[in-house]
């Protein structure tokens, strides 16, 4: 239950505020109470500021603090810390925080960021394999510049391969696009896409889960990959193998319920594509027009939920002919009849 005079979840989006970020950021660094980032998360929604939950779990201060111990005015000189080095700290109750990706149960309580957050941001995730062919980075690419005509943001993890030609071709044709990464963000990885990471930065946006400073580690990057799924609207895979990130961000956005594009490719070359074939929200396409198609279709579903949700008193006029005009007509994708 929410404590008394602060306002439950649904109406309780709060400004950024260094009480606020401290509180959170000790909770995640002590984990009081055994409690999870998932937990921890979970109780922020409830209560609707970080606040009440410190102070619901905080431990009683030590006789003698010690090096490690970890405080609210710890927590509040590391969030100072971050700020002076450029980085936004955004947390899942601030107003900005990405509408669609606090929507999912992985929803991370805390996010980094460097560049523009949006928090409503029409995004796409273009994913596939590191070791990507000539054919598919030529098709990562024209899908991105396809997006971006539609004024639709690209997103995608920063990883060689399709995710570089997908954040290379949009930056090359003026769009915006966001880089969800598996590290810290003072960090690059790989470190030959520091010059693109600083670009996408200035241009569009870096997004990080994890603590500033955090290595690569293995089991971050499953992490990143439900994250992408969660901030977008879509999940397009366009070259990927057996073992591929991919492969997990398709497998999550399902969970999400949010759309999953696979080419053709994919599916021929990959058992667990075909095993997703038929789950709701999954639909091939045999090439970029056939992606692309089935974008403007999930583009149109999400217009049309908004519209339904949205009271008549608040809603834009005019809005939704504002966006339909900024979608070139297109045929129904002959396989997403599951989206209707």
């Amino acid at each position: 239950m929410a404590s008394p005079g602060t306002a439950p979840y649904a109406g309780g989006m709060i400004s950024g505020s260094l009480a606020e970020h401290a509180a959170l950021v000790a909770l995640l660094r002590s984990r009081p109470d055994g409690l999870t980032w998932a937990r921890i998360t979970a109780e922020l929604l409830e209560a609707g500021r970080a606040v009440d939950v410190w102070e619901r779990h905080a431990p009683a201060p030590a006789l003698l603090s010690l090096p490690d111990e970890v405080s609210a005015d710890s927590a509040a000189r590391d969030v100072q810390a971050w700020i002076a080095r450029g980085y936004r700290l955004i947390s899942v109750l601030d107003a900005d925080y990405p509408e669609r990706l606090r929507g999912i149960h992985q929803a991370p309580p805390v996010i980094f960021t460097l560049g523009t957050v949006v928090a409503d941001d029409p995004a796409v995730s273009v994913v596939g394999s590191r070791a990507a062919s000539a054919r598919g980075t030529a098709m990562a690419a024209d899908i991105a510049r396809a997006l971006v005509a539609r004024r639709l943001t690209v997103v995608s993890g920063l990883a060689r391969g399709i995710d570089t030609a997908a954040h290379r071709a949009a930056l090359d044709a003026g769009g915006r696009t966001v880089a969800v990464i598996g590290t810290g963000i003072s960090r690059a990885y790989p470190a030959q896409n520091r010059a693109l990471q600083d670009e996408v930065a200035r241009r569009g946006m870096v997004l990080s889960q994890f603590w500033p400073d955090a290595p690569a580690d293995q089991h971050a990057f499953p992490m990143r990959n439900a994250t992408m799924s969660g901030y977008g609207l879509a999940t397009v895979v366009v070259e990927a193998g057996e073992r591929s990130g991919a492969r997990i961000q398709a497998r999550v956005a399902v969970e999400h319920g949010r759309p999953v594009i696979l080419t053709d490719a994919v599916v021929a070359g990959n058992a667990w594509a075909r095993e997703l074939l038929g789950r709701p929200g999954v639909s091939v396409a045999r090439d970029a027009d056939g992606v692309l198609d089935a974008v403007d279709h999930v583009v149109a579903l999400w217009d049309e939920l908004r519209r339904l949700v949205t009271p008549l008193h608040v809603r834009p006029a005019g809005s939704s002919q504002r966006r339909r005009r900024r979608l070139p007509a297109q045929p129904r994708p002959r396989q997403a009849g599951h989206l209707r």
